[in-house]
């Protein structure tokens, strides 16, 4: 019996590849990075800064690194402001809400990203727990984050349902047992259905989302 839903934060609660993108594009170009979107998307997007930082300028003290991640995050925050939630994503959340079951959030995001994240979108007190990957001490594709996400709930994998938009968190989900529905926000449908997810769906407003829950 179905009895939670789980929930990335980027990509999957609203569109933020395209502000996070930018972002990227405009702090990786001084030391001659193009960011297009193909690296984005391939090197990139639902991967943890710290990773990211040390693959792509490894010449960086620690200290460097983490400047650079903490301008990288305040620029997005700052942009986030305009940030909406994915079509269908507030009525679904009532939805389930309506049927008791418990949401929760799981994600790479650092705290201040995932609080003006939800501020922005209207869903402050919507999900418990908040699972960062920052305090598992190990993020996605590792599947970490979703068994502290399952032990805080109290809840078997079979038991819980988790919606991710990136091969990295999809991985993270899959490999931690949980059946995953892959939002196809950004990535191509075609790839996410290739990943072990249960169903693939563009956005929350997808007629078959509710039906396939009720039958979970």
């Amino acid at each position: 019996m179905l009895k939670a839903l789980l929930f990335d934060l980027d990509g999957t609660l609203a569109e933020t590849d395209s502000v996070h993108h930018p972002t990227w594009a405009d702090l990786l170009k001084p030391y001659g990075y193009s960011v297009d979107w193909a690296f984005f998307q391939e090197r990139l997007s639902g991967r943890l800064n710290p990773d990211i930082v040390a693959e792509l300028l490894p010449d960086l003290s620690e200290q460097e690194g983490l400047a650079m991640v903490e301008a990288k995050e305040a620029d997005f925050r700052e942009r986030a402001a305009a940030l909406e939630p994915l079509p269908g994503l507030v009525d679904f959340i009532g939805w389930a809400k309506g049927r008791g079951l418990e949401t929760a959030l799981v994600t790479n995001a650092p705290r201040e990203n995932v609080l003006a994240v939800v501020r922005a979108l209207g869903l402050d007190e919507v999900f418990e727990p908040v699972i960062l990957a920052d305090e598992v001490g190990v993020g996605k594709p590792d599947p970490a984050p979703y068994l502290a996400a399952l032990d805080a709930l109290g809840v078997r994998a079979g038991e819980a349902l988790a919606f991710e938009d990136s091969p990295s968190g999809i991985a993270s989900a899959v490999a931690a047992g949980v059946p995953t529905v892959g939002v196809a926000s950004t990535h191509d449908p075609g790839k996410l259905g290739s990943l072990g997810v249960a169903l693939v769906v563009h956005d929350f407003s997808d007629p078959e989302l509710e039906a396939f829950v009720e039958a979970r």
